[in-house]
């Protein structure tokens, strides 16, 4: 347990959150809007929490909320710390183990990313089947235990998976399924880099979310991603990607998102 994890319960029962909260998920750059489907909801600031990040970008929050979406008890994050923000691959370690202590064990973790696909075009939504983690960053360095030894395999749970594409069916939302490179950012991928990631087999490109993963899977966690295109990766089609840019789209395509959040949270995985 994080050292931080018993003062931030502290603070959310001090709020009134009483009964736990199985499913939590976390939003992405212009994804913030989703929390506001909870009803019933608790939102505290990340500031009000010890070990909770202060994140420094444009698009996030920075608030934990606690609501029903779909009659389901949910916990949202509304942002996330990027490694590059401090150069931490750690900097949601607190977080995730303060859900884990809520009774969290179903992460969904969404994200705005560049897409690498000419037939997936700003705003498709993409489920995650793996990732690649070309930053070569492990938020498990300096772990002293044979915990961090987490297998990967399957990292993005099947079943999730396939409830996922369940409910982009029932909600009528498009759903494509792809693999994702880490790339440490802040600064965006080059031409030349975009055109690796795609002959390495990557479909999606981002800064984020990796980590997350990996530091779900070692606390047992069961992990399902969606990423929200908001632009060709570098070099296609003439792109040159920009912050602004990602977080118009990512508004726009949020919709989509919340019709499949709520469709997902609706299903079961024997569905």
């Amino acid at each position: 347990m994080s050292d931080h994890t018993p003062a931030a319960l502290k603070v959310i029962r001090a709020r009134g959150v009483l009964a736990p909260a199985t499913t939590a998920i976390i939003l992405g750059t212009g994804l913030g809007p989703l929390a506001d489907e909870a009803q019933n909801a608790i939102a505290i600031p990340f500031a009000d929490l010890p070990g909770f990040p202060q994140s420094g970008v444009s698009g996030h929050a920075g608030r934990l909320v606690i609501g029903d979406i779909a009659g389901v008890r949910v916990a949202l994050l509304q942002g996330r710390a990027h490694y590059y923000e401090r150069g931490d691959a750690r900097a949601m370690a607190a977080p995730l183990d303060t859900l884990a202590a809520l009774g969290v064990t179903t992460l969904i973790l969404t994200n705005a990313c560049g897409g690498l696909r000419e037939d997936w075009p700003p705003g498709s939504l993409v489920a995650l089947s793996d990732h690649i983690n070309y930053s070569g960053m492990d938020p498990l360095i300096g772990v002293a235990a044979d915990t961090r030894f987490v297998s990967m395999t399957n990292a993005y749970d099947p079943a999730l998976r396939a409830r996922m594409h369940r409910a982009a069916r029932a909600a009528g939302v498009p759903l494509h399924e792809g693999v994702y490179m880490w790339f440490s950012g802040p600064s965006f991928e080059t031409p030349a880099e975009i055109c690796m990631a795609r002959i390495l087999g990557a479909d999606l490109v981002g800064m984020s979310t990796v980590p997350e993963v990996i530091l779900a899977r070692h606390l047992g966690m069961r992990v399902a991603a969606v990423s929200m295109i908001t632009n060709f990766g570098a070099g296609m089609h003439g792109a040159s990607p920009s912050h602004g840019e990602t977080k118009e789209v990512a508004a726009q395509g949020g919709i989509a998102l919340k019709a499949l959040i709520r469709a997902f949270l609706g299903t079961h995985d024997d569905a």
